[in-house]
């Protein structure tokens, strides 16, 4: 194999350092026509050309458009059209795979000369496909209207870096297919979570009926006992299918809003909620807001007597400086009557409803329950795992 010589083995590893360097930024490039602007850019400077274009193939009109470019009128890129049958350079190497190089655009009898390239007074012109396993997108084309001769050698240059836009626009169509999905299976959470609420509330209106409608005092207890219960699972999924990310849940918003809506229940008593702005996936939320709404509602009713008091909600993210594993800490607290003496929320066959249900979440947040009884009121907290706050 005969030696290079010393300039155009200069010019050899130049290119190769070009296209290494141009890989980089296809590997991290996000938008595509900013990315084919720029391997114009540097397939001219590698060619020492003065031209270059990327031609995007429009199937529906059969032709190729400029899409990107350096070297030619202001007005070319975006709008410039070539042909895209075999009679075209460009319609070839598109049509056929195989790419076309022609040192005498005047003497050609191949191919025509296409108008915008005789209006920019074009000689000589090399192009190679643009392809994906999505099919080809289009050609990379390379034209001077000074005398030389572009060579074989030239090819896998630019093949090079047709190759690397061919991968990254097949990898941003592919991003851009998963993102539709991901937004799509979040829009339908939400329209699910939305439609819960809406027959929960149906269900609670029947359950409101069926009280009213009975004459039995323990039954009517129960049954609007029920009725809270079924409107508190509403109301969480009304403020889940709220936010704006239903795969990363700030507890600090989901938890407020959740508490705005039990103070305008119980507006003689102050609800204070203090949460830290760590985000939980949709699975966790549901749990921790039943949570939450089921010790808010026993404080509502039972902690103070007199009718008014303040109630407080705290969760802070419990970092390893706590000399624990981390993970989140919830407590919901009152300054009331308290709890009564021998109080265990673990005894199944002796607690109500309401501690069971509490119980049964704990358990589903990687409890177990603690209850403070050194300090006046009602203190419960929990503390979450990491491994499920994540």
């Amino acid at each position: 194999m005969p030696e290079l010589a010393p300039k155009a083995l200069a010019i050899r590893l130049r290119q190769q350092a070009i296209l290494s360097d141009f890989g980089v930024e296809a590997l991290r490039a996000t938008e595509l026509l900013p990315l084919l602007q720029r391997a114009t850019e540097l397939c001219a400077e590698g060619m020492e050309a003065q031209f270059c274009k990327a031609l995007e193939y429009k199937p529906y009109q059969d032709c190729l458009l400029v899409c990107a470019g350096v070297g030619w009128a202001a007005d070319a890129v975006g709008t410039a059209i070539i042909g895209a049958d075999l009679a075209s350079p460009a319609g070839y190497a598109l049509k056929t795979g195989r790419p076309v190089i022609s040192n005498h655009l005047q003497d050609e009898t191949r191919f025509r000369t296409p108008k915008l390239m005789a209006d920019h007074g074009i000689r000589r012109a090399i192009n190679v496909l643009i392809a994906n396993r999505d099919g080809n997108y289009g050609v990379l084309e390379v034209d001077d209207t000074r005398e030389g001769q572009f060579e074989e050698a030239d090819i896998a240059f630019m093949q090079g870096f047709a190759n690397l836009v061919g991968g990254a626009i097949e990898r941003q169509r592919a991003e851009a297919r998963l993102k539709a999905a991901v937004e799509r299976q979040e829009l339908l959470s939400r329209e699910m979570s939305h439609r819960v609420k809406n027959s929960l509330a149906v269900v609670a209106g029947f359950l409101g009926l069926q009280a009213r409608g009975s004459d039995n005092e323990d039954v009517k207890a129960a049954l609007a006992d029920a009725r809270t219960r079924v409107e508190a699972v509403a109301q969480v999924h009304d403020q889940l299918w709220r936010q704006p990310s239903l795969e990363a849940i700030d507890v600090a918003g989901f938890l407020e809003a959740l508490c705005a809506r039990l103070q305008e229940s119980a507006p003689h008593h102050t609800l204070v909620c203090r949460a830290q702005t760590v985000n939980i996936p949709a699975d966790l939320a549901i749990p921790l807001g039943l949570f939450v709404n089921e010790l808010v509602t026993n404080a509502i009713k039972y902690a103070y007597p007199e009718g008014a008091g303040e109630i407080r909600i705290t969760v802070r993210d419990v970092g390893a400086d706590d000399g624990a594993a981390g993970g989140l800490h919830l407590s919901v607290c009152d300054d009331g009557v308290g709890l009564p003496d021998g109080f265990d929320p673990t005894a199944a066959r002796r607690a109500s409803l309401g501690m069971r249900i509490v119980n049964s979440l704990a358990r589903q947040l990687g409890g177990p329950l603690e209850i403070a009884t050194d300090r006046p009121g009602a203190h419960f907290s929990l503390r979450i795992a990491p491994t499920m706050a994540d």
